[in-house]
């Protein structure tokens, strides 16, 4: 499938558009190009302010902390086994045939280390990685000035690919099959077609929502493969780790008590050692142990399940309200005063993980482990239903 780019020559401040481009210098001028030269790696996109603190946890990336403490190699990169052994496969054989590794998606929740992974890719392969996010390319110019401006080899890495618009998923699809782009200059009886080949890239694209991916976009990618939730045997090695990479001391049972109250996810990880660091400091003796990262953790609210104060407003909402369900998410939301997407992608895979709500055709209902962890007693004979 190819698809026409439709450019306004009146954007450019060149004069002669025809001979930039029948002269053979297409690919530089489109690269210099303002709609080239388009904001690429972004902090955040999120549409609210984080409400609860895993929410702002998730959403909270610090480029620098990041930086040192990203595993730079498969080796380092801590869980994972399956997707770490298939990643492995798929450079072992581009290293050794010498070509560009195959389109690969990343799928999972948030802040589960998709990102970390494609800097590895990058790392393995020796080659160079741009990061760019869905939302940011607007545009199929937007999405041409990246694609030109990659190298053989490369790697175009796009977080939230799922937010895409349907228009730039569609111009994405030749640059990902064939490796060429279609665009057409100028508008009316002045309109001419381009033809531009672009080097031989590797998409690695990242997505918390795979059921929002188009099938066809889905198919073009060679491997997809899903990261899970983290155990706590992983998370504590990664808070180790995590912590003399920092110069923070910390012991076993300090360690583990992060571990157990991180919802399986490394980068609230990183903040739970942050703000157990300057809870030890304060109020401690400057050392973590079991002790102050439980003090610290509870300051923050956070019980030893690993649960927020969100969460447990959830729980009790569906307690005291509705009897335990079953309900919708919906109302959920309306009913603790919080953003049903967010309920969704924050809260409810760790509850749903955990074995504290169960999803059903009818709506969410709390199951025994959940009415053991919300503080109410359960009225056997009153009506479960949504009627």
């Amino acid at each position: 499938m190819s698809f026409r780019l439709v450019i306004d020559c009146s954007e450019f401040e060149q004069k002669d558009v025809s001979h930039s481009f029948f002269g053979g210098n297409a690919l530089s001028f489109f690269q210099n190009s303002p709609m080239a030269k388009k904001k690429t790696e972004q902090n955040g996109y999120a549409d609210d302010a984080p409400r609860s603190y895993f929410e702002d946890a998730l959403a909270r990336k610090d480029a620098t902390l990041d930086q040192a403490l990203r595993p730079p190699n498969f080796d380092d990169f801590t869980g994972q086994p399956r997707t770490i052994e298939r990643l492995r496969v798929m450079v072992g054989a581009a290293r050794r045939e010498r070509r560009a590794l195959d389109h690969i998606l990343l799928h999972g929740p948030p802040g589960l280390g998709k990102t970390t992974l494609a800097l590895i890719l990058a790392e393995e392969m020796g080659t160079k990685v741009k990061i760019t996010s869905g939302p940011v390319i607007e545009k199929p110019a937007d999405l041409a000035g990246l694609l030109t401006a990659l190298e053989e080899g490369e790697i175009l890495f796009i977080d939230e690919i799922h937010r895409i618009s349907k228009v730039v998923e569609e111009f994405l699809y030749s640059a990902m099959e064939d490796f060429r782009i279609d665009i057409m200059i100028d508008q009316g009886p002045n309109a001419r077609s381009v033809r531009l080949s672009i080097p031989r890239f590797t998409l690695v694209g990242a997505t918390t929502r795979t059921g929002l991916l188009t099938a066809p976009m889905r198919s073009r990618f060679t491997l997809q493969t899903r990261l899970d939730y983290y155990t706590h045997e992983d998370l504590f090695k990664i808070v180790k780790r995590n912590c003399a990479k920092l110069g923070i001391a910390a012991d076993d049972g300090g360690a583990m008590e992060i571990a157990r109250r991180a919802r399986g996810t490394p980068r609230i990880v990183n903040n739970l050692i942050r703000f157990a660091r300057d809870y030890a400091l304060e109020r401690g003796n400057g050392a973590i142990d079991q002790k102050t990262a439980a003090a610290a953790l509870e300051l923050l609210e956070i019980d030893r399940h690993g649960l927020d104060d969100m969460d447990k407003r959830i729980l009790r909402t569906l307690a005291l309200n509705y009897n335990g369900g079953p309900v919708g998410l919906g109302t959920i939301g309306v009913a603790v005063g919080e953003d049903e997407h967010t309920l969704e992608e924050v809260h409810e895979p760790y509850l749903i993980q955990e074995g504290y709500i169960a999803r059903t055709p009818q709506g969410r209902v709390l199951t025994e482990k959940g009415w053991g962890v919300c503080g109410v007693e359960r009225e056997f004979g009153k009506q479960s239903t949504l009627f």
